[in-house]
């Protein structure tokens, strides 16, 4: 049988979870007020099954191979940096005693309050009924820095960038370094984590990759991944 990407990818795949060297990572983006009770009961069903993942706690697992709380582990992400990911998510995690993992898009935190719907529309941030032109829809700086003190938040690109997409080293500057080195200021932290839109894994694009290096990333989410960049 020939092998291909595809075929390679999977064996990886099975032999993490024979293994037991698997995580649950439950994804979401936007969070509006109106899914309050729905996300509310989303994340106690979680936490009555799962315990939370610290970014230490994944250090560990990936440094021992083994994990070491009671329960599997389990990771709600929340995508894009939406002002109801702070306001409305964050909240209903740290009520549920989890710890969530915020993947910000930085640009869309610089872009004025007028222009944030129009933006957002054209970098694949998705958006619902209540989100309204002229309204505030990016997180501010001062919330994601209050985040950071009891959650994971780190980049997701700067403008909600793919891989494939990132074909100059400008491009690359802008979305892979500059969005670590802005986090990185405001947080007072070292981001540890990145992904990309269309969840890409690394390996297929060697200068992106070689960026996410250089940047400082321990780690870059993809859809059927979280891979450790040592």
């Amino acid at each position: 049988m020939t092998t291909t990407p595809a075929t390679a990818a999977f064996t990886v795949h099975e032999r993490a979870f024979r293994e037991g060297r698997f995580l649950r990572v439950v994804n979401y983006h936007n969070t509006p007020h109106a899914d309050t009770e729905k996300v509310r009961a989303e994340l106690k069903a979680l936490a009555a099954e799962f315990d939370p993942v610290t970014l230490a706690d994944l250090d560990a697992f990936r440094t021992t191979g083994r994990w070491h709380k009671s329960r599997p582990g389990v990771i709600p992400v929340f995508y894009e940096g939406y002002r109801n990911n702070a306001e409305v998510a964050a909240p209903l995690a740290e009520e549920a005693g989890l710890t969530a993992w915020f993947f910000v898009c930085t640009a869309f935190l610089d872009v004025p309050v007028a222009d944030q719907y129009d933006y957002a529309n054209a970098h694949n941030i998705d958006l619902v009924p209540e989100d309204r032109r002229g309204e505030r829809l990016a997180m501010t700086w001062d919330e994601v820095a209050g985040l950071s003190t009891r959650h994971v938040v780190t980049p997701h690109t700067a403008s909600h960038a793919s891989a494939a997409s990132l074909t100059t080293e400008e491009a690359i500057r802008a979305e892979v370094l500059e969005p670590k080195r802005r986090l990185d200021e405001v947080t007072g932290q070292d981001s540890a984590c990145t992904a990309f839109l269309w969840g890409t894994p690394y390996g297929p694009h060697p200068r992106v990759d070689a960026a996410v290096r250089e940047a400082g990333y321990r780690y870059q989410f993809s859809n059927t991944m979280v891979q450790h960049l040592g």
